[in-house]
């Protein structure tokens, strides 16, 4: 756990490693650089249970879970967190903001050629919180779009928004929400008629609202499955295959599976295929 109060501290620090180490490090000296700071910068989202920020200052999820775990054995001691939209998390950690994003960026073709991901870690598919009995009968995001009064509020720059506009949705009925609890609040207060987000995210937010007048829709139809990675800047792959290795070696171990599968993903998802054919199939 990450706690982000302990590392206040560490804030003005990491800012300052941002402004020395903004220009692109060679990619072997990265871990070393790493090393002796003692932390990373890590890019998070506040999306459970891929990532969550505690009403007491701590950050789990099993993305940054793992990724302080990976790096501790990497032999850097610690992570700095900071809460990003998932748009402006390539952009941030292309500009030397951050040194890898682990906040369930879904390998996509666009990211796969902008960052250096590592192998999958978090595997995942789509869904839909709807009003209780799906009073519009939304299965799919081509349903959304053919429906002309419908409104879709999904993250920023995450995949929801993408594949709402792909299918068709205007971008005017395409509802940019800043986090999991504002959704549910604009859909239970009808300002939006889906909020989507992953099967998992969505669960975590029903269990909590615990709102009898809430359905959850998923998989949503002709949606596909994701899997995300570490993402590290395209001058980074030698942090990215040294990250792998000690990746590789916990999933071997059954460490891996400890961390990621309270949280309810699964381990042998994420074995079972390869960043490889994720970026190929995304093509």
């Amino acid at each position: 756990m990450i706690n982000i109060n302990r590392l206040t501290g560490a804030v003005s620090t990491a800012v300052l490693s941002s402004l020395l180490f903004a220009m692109p490090a060679k990619a072997e000296d990265t871990l070393d650089r790493l090393k002796e700071q003692g932390f990373a910068r890590i890019a998070i989202a506040n999306e459970p249970p891929f990532t969550a920020v505690n009403p007491d200052g701590t950050v789990s999820g099993a993305a940054p879970d793992v990724a302080r775990a990976v790096f501790e054995k990497l032999g850097v001691k610690d992570v700095v967190a900071s809460i990003s939209e998932y748009g402006a998390m390539i952009p941030g950690l292309q500009a030397g903001r951050h040194d890898a994003v682990t906040a369930g960026l879904f390998m996509k073709p666009e990211r796969c050629n902008a960052v250096a991901y590592s192998e999958p870690i978090l595997c995942d598919a789509e869904a839909f919180l709807v009003k209780k009995g799906n009073p519009k009968g939304f299965k799919s995001y081509a349903d959304i779009a053919k429906d002309a009064s419908a409104t879709i509020g999904a993250p920023g720059g995450g995949t929801e928004e993408r594949l709402s506009l792909e299918a068709g949705v205007p971008r005017d009925r395409v509802i940019v929400v800043p986090d999991g609890q504002s959704g549910l609040k604009m859909l239970q207060d009808g300002r939006i008629d889906v909020y989507s987000l992953p099967v998992l995210s969505i669960n975590d937010l029903v269990k909590k609202a615990n709102d009898p007048n809430l359905e959850v829709v998923a998989p949503v139809v002709n949606a596909p499955v994701y899997c995300d990675g570490a993402a590290f800047r395209k001058d980074d792959t030698a942090l990215r295959d040294a990250f792998d290795k000690v990746l590789a070696e916990m999933k071997t171990s059954g460490e891996f599976a400890k961390i990621i599968e309270p949280y309810g993903f699964s381990a042998q998802a994420a074995m079972s295929t390869t960043r490889e054919k994720l970026c190929a199939a995304s093509n």
